[in-house]
């Protein structure tokens, strides 16, 4: 009689409890339960309803998680300075920037967040933390700049291209809590890009010029210096972000003149088509993880529509079955 080595071209192991962290494809017999059992990937993940925003609007900022997340800035049409907390059903208002500003960057959590640069009109460097209840402010960027992509902590955070006064920017500035240094610049400079990572480790992603429909180009932050990964499937600008750099999810943005809902997860390596957003929208706001993202706001025409998103080709543990 045939082994499961000779099927299946690998071999198991025999173990007593499950793996704490099994890798895709990883194949195991747990003699506790007398079960084989193996790691795979789900597919698809799946766009859900949250509640609204209690101010419509476009070119904010976010971070947090999808149940403890910040949103602040963007345009409601004026510049608005409103800061809503979400606690994974419904937003609630917590203290106003000290400069209103739109398609500025944010950082940090829900507790401790982080808000850089921006458009007054005319274009800022101020940057605020935020304690979870107030905004203070912090040390100036040294380029100001709007639509800059924004990822990491309050304390270790990252400012990566953006608009200055006459062009699309690629410096990279890193932030300790107080200051912000020089970091290595993009290898394409550009605005309307997303982020996702910490700061040694960054995921920037899409943005324009010089196509007006958006670049789907996506580079790679080791703390020094960027290189290139993989394209996105689908070129876009101002869209949102969420994840770590091996682990990250884009949603929304626009092509030009059509926005879009498509939603991409990526791997390390590589962007996936995944489920779309049930509201296309772009310059909207995003926090959270690949697997629970959460996207909010945006436009063209201000939207206080909020979506959670769950899966994302989330690893998951099944068991072989027998018929």
């Amino acid at each position: 009689m045939s082994s499961y080595s000779q099927i299946f071209g690998s071999k198991f192991s025999f173990v007593s409890s499950d793996p704490s962290d099994p890798i895709e494809g990883q194949t195991w017999y747990n003699t506790t339960s007398e079960v084989l059992k193996y790691r795979a990937a789900t597919t698809a993940g799946a766009w859900a309803s949250g509640g609204n925003l209690g101010t419509a609007r476009a070119r904010l900022a976010g971070c947090g998680t999808q149940t403890s997340a910040l949103a602040f800035g963007g345009q409601a049409p004026v510049v608005s300075a409103a800061t809503e907390e979400y606690d994974g059903t419904s937003w609630t208002a917590g203290g106003n920037l000290g400069t209103a500003r739109y398609l500025l960057a944010g950082a940090g959590t829900q507790t401790s967040g982080l808000a850089f640069g921006g458009f007054l009109p005319g274009n800022t460097a101020a940057t605020e933390e935020y304690d979870g209840t107030s905004w203070t402010g912090g040390g100036n960027l040294g380029t100001a700049r709007n639509g800059l992509g924004g990822t990491g902590t309050q304390t270790s955070a990252l400012a990566v291209g953006g608009q200055t006064a006459t062009a699309p920017s690629a410096a990279t500035e890193e932030y300790d809590g107080t200051s912000w240094t020089s970091g290595g610049n993009l290898g394409t400079a550009r605005t309307g890009l997303a982020g996702a990572g910490t700061q040694t480790s960054t995921l920037a992603f899409g943005g324009q010029p010089p196509s007006p429909e958006g670049l789907n180009v996506t580079e790679e932050y080791d703390g020094t210096s960027w290189t290139s990964g993989g394209n996105l499937n689908t070129a876009r600008r101002f869209l949102a972000g969420s994840g770590t750099q091996t682990s990250a999810l884009a949603f929304g943005g626009t092509t030009s003149p059509t926005v879009t809902a498509a939603t991409e997860a990526y791997n390390g390596t590589s962007w996936t088509n995944d489920t779309s957003m049930a509201t296309a929208r772009e310059e909207l706001g995003g926090a959270g993880t690949q697997s629970a993202a959460l996207g909010f706001g945006g436009g063209p025409s201000p939207t206080a529509v909020t979506e959670e998103f769950s899966g994302a080709g989330a690893a998951v543990t099944r068991t072989f079955t027998v018929s």
